[in-house]
């Protein structure tokens, strides 16, 4: 069992699962494509169990830059890897879950609306490459 995580590494899991699915929202913005896209993300992000469930679905929602694209990779990218080194110090065997869930949230976001655009699959690459496995 893994070691109870603090308000802030919760803030911190938060920010990145929720910054990943914006960051590709974002990527190709539209009111209604929003719309679907939220949804389709709550429904991923809702799947998590345990330590995840508990970040993702308790305190307060993470504060993240509008104003470009990369002003929101430079608070997500970063927190997608505090992330991932949060839970393999504290909860180890939630890494791969927890990396799963964000990849399945973002791209879910993507085909949520007309297709896959050259600007989300950008934005995808990113995020992967945020949760790649540390060689």
């Amino acid at each position: 069992m893994g070691q109870q995580l603090t308000d802030d590494e919760r803030l911190t899991l938060k920010t990145g699962a929720f910054g990943a699915v914006f960051l590709v929202s974002n990527a190709d913005p539209g009111m209604l494509a929003m719309f679907r896209e939220s949804f389709a993300a709550s429904e991923t992000l809702a799947q998590a169990s345990g330590p995840v469930r508990e970040a993702l679905t308790t305190g307060p929602l993470p504060r993240l830059p509008r104003d470009s694209a990369l002003e929101i990779e430079s608070v997500v990218l970063p927190a997608l890897g505090r992330a991932l080194d949060i839970l393999r110090e504290k909860s180890p065997q939630d890494v791969a879950g927890y990396r799963s869930l964000v990849l399945a949230a973002a791209d879910r976001v993507a085909r949520a609306h007309r297709g896959v655009t050259p600007a989300e699959v950008a934005a995808l690459d990113k995020i992967r490459s945020a949760l790649a496995e540390l060689a």
